[in-house]
């Protein structure tokens, strides 16, 4: 009889110790395939640079975060982030970046990275964009000669950004739709398809320009202007706003792209020789 009880809690022992075993094991699986990991809303233009491609699997693996990436336009990444549907922000659209803020749904913004914006074209130039003094009559010589103008017309914060440049100048954009101004509703890396396409000028962040393969016989045709800085914020979205907002994650993530160490990844990334992005 002993034998037989011993025997029983002896299987009960092992029994315990097998699902004990099976559980640690799922555990291990998930936590080694299935990372836990944020949701990063974010401007396309980081995305089209390759940027992400090259800077997260570093993140990643140091950090043991996976960062997922839905890019589209400022405007709607914004948007998505006010919807809850994301964890941290980067995009580049400084105004709406800081409205975001005081309506509660950022915790705060920081400066992460910055380059500029650049006025590409066909080389032929048939405005004689590249004779310009400044940005402001670089656009004025494409409106009095109504040359096709390639917009993104998405809300972005390159959008935005030219649609600042024809205020500037007085120029109502809407009364050309259609006509020589030709609003696409597309990202960054489809608008200068479309634009080489259509042999038209295009108001391009650098880092998407320099990463775009299909230029043909577009040019960079003017650049260096004080008005064509392009600043990207980064913003970790309120729990207060989005209770499921990854708070901890989205820290760490943030952190590290503030830290030297993530800064010094930003200004290490290059497309054929040229750096992308220099950080703040």
């Amino acid at each position: 009889m002993l034998k037989k009880l011993s025997f029983y809690y002896l299987n009960i022992y092992l029994i315990k110790f097998f699902l004990f075993s099976i559980l640690i094991n799922i555990y291990s699986f998930e936590t080694s395939f299935g990372k836990e990991y944020i949701i990063l809303q974010s401007t396309t233009s980081t995305q089209n640079s390759g940027l992400y491609d090259y800077i997260l699997p570093i993140f990643s693996n140091l950090k043991d975060v996976d960062v997922r990436v839905v890019a589209v336009g400022t405007g709607q990444a914004i948007k998505n982030a006010q919807n809850c549907d994301g964890d941290v922000l980067i995009v580049h659209s400084k105004d709406s970046e800081e409205n975001f803020v005081k309506s509660g749904f950022g915790l705060y913004r920081k400066d992460l990275m910055y380059n500029d914006f650049v006025i590409i074209g066909p080389e032929n130039d048939p405005a004689k964009v590249k004779s310009s003094d400044n940005a402001f009559e670089a656009f004025k010589k494409i409106f009095d000669k109504r040359a096709t103008f390639a917009s993104r017309g998405d809300e972005s914060g390159t959008h935005k950004a030219e649609i600042k440049m024809w205020n500037n100048l007085n120029i109502k954009t809407n009364d050309f739709s259609g006509g020589w101004y030709r609003e696409l509703g597309l990202g960054m890396g489809a608008t200068l398809n479309v634009a080489v396409q259509m042999d038209a000028y295009v108001f391009s962040d650098r880092a998407t320009w320099l990463a775009f393969k299909n230029k043909r016989q577009h040019l960079i045709l003017f650049e260096g202007d004080e008005n064509l800085f392009n600043q990207y914020g980064i913003i970790p979205v309120n729990p207060n706003k989005c209770p499921s907002v990854k708070t901890n994650l989205s820290k760490i993530f943030i952190d590290w792209m503030l830290s030297i160490e993530g800064q010094n990844y930003i200004s290490s990334y290059k497309k054929n020789g040229q750096q992308l992005f220099f950080p703040n």
